[in-house]
């Protein structure tokens, strides 16, 4: 019993030396930091913003890159931040990545279905009009992204770049084959961004009717490209006209394509350069890139590059 009380009054006695003799140091000397590393670390932390754009304006962020963002409610997540085109304030939101242009509507197709190709699921995965997020910005070369600026940025425009798949992050700009960029600020009609306007215009089979039920259309001013270099990529079809970003059209059969990025469709067989969707009622024209490969004219550099989205 002695040496049990005895072991006890150490551990007082201790508890009190180590918390009686700490004392808070301070981190602040008339304004100045201390300690430099800590003093960037705590710029960073008041610089988390809800856009890339809002870090460029209000903190004036100038390099490309990484930064942590958050949403309206508290959820913190790493973005890429493009600081430079046509002004900068860029945030990628999104990547849609072909995995098996082959493999129809199978998994790895998240912005179609991963499911398969079924009358049930006329919206596919739904992904375009729902708040699941998928990936990561690292690997929006080489597989599907979605972050949570996707529904959560307040956004006017879009910018779009084609990168060759697997390329690394800090080549992609350079690597680009093509990007290109909205003025139009037409976001501001469909509530901000394409999560709202994807409400408002379901990629749903049967939702609408080829070129009577088009949910969006804006030109689009290139920054790598031009509408010649984009009208090769996708082939001598003459069913579309290029300078243009689309976004939910309907072919002949009724089925809904999500986006055709760099053109206007004029007939109605956006299946062979549009993309993302629900249900085919011809399934070899299934999965995210659709049918691009079925027509034999759009090219292997277009289907072998992933299609990244930015909203400023």
């Amino acid at each position: 019993m002695l040496r049990c009380a005895f072991f006890l009054m150490c551990l007082l006695h201790l508890k009190h030396t180590i918390l009686g003799s700490v004392t808070p140091k301070p981190i602040l000397i008339n304004g100045t930091y201390i300690n430099p590393e800590l003093g960037n670390y705590h710029a960073r932390l008041r610089s988390i913003a809800r856009s890339c754009l809002e870090i460029k304006e209000k903190h004036g962020g100038t390099q490309d890159g990484m930064y942590v963002l958050t949403t309206a409610s508290g959820t913190y997540y790493q973005a890429f931040c493009d600081m430079n085109t046509a002004g900068g304030g860029w945030t990628l939101v999104a990547s849609v990545h072909e995995n098996n242009i082959k493999g129809k509507c199978s998994v790895g197709d998240r912005w179609s279905s991963q499911q398969g190709n079924a009358l049930n699921l006329p919206e596919g995965d739904g992904a375009w009009a729902n708040t699941a997020t998928f990936g990561s910005t690292e690997s929006s070369t080489s597989d599907d992204y979605k972050n949570p600026g996707y529904y959560d940025i307040s956004a006017q425009d879009v910018s779009v770049w084609h990168i060759p798949n697997d390329v690394q992050l800090r080549n992609w700009s350079s690597s680009a084959i093509l990007r290109y960029h909205t003025e139009s600020q037409f976001l501001k009609e469909h509530g901000g961004n394409l999560y709202h306007l994807f409400k408002k215009y379901p990629v749903r089979f049967g939702a609408g009717e080829c070129k009577s039920d088009t949910g969006a259309v804006s030109p689009v001013v290139y920054d790598k490209g031009d509408k010649d270099s984009t009208a090769k990529l996708y082939g001598p079809s003459k069913d579309f006209e290029s300078g243009f970003i689309t976004f939910r059209v309907f072919n002949d059969d009724r089925a809904a394509m999500a986006m055709c990025s760099g053109v206007k469709p004029t007939e109605c067989n956006p299946q062979h350069y549009c993309i993302g969707g629900g249900y085919f009622p011809q399934s070899q024209q299934c999965g995210d890139f659709t049918g691009l490969d079925l027509s034999g004219t759009a090219s292997k550099q277009l289907t072998e590059s992933s299609v990244l989205l930015f909203y400023r």
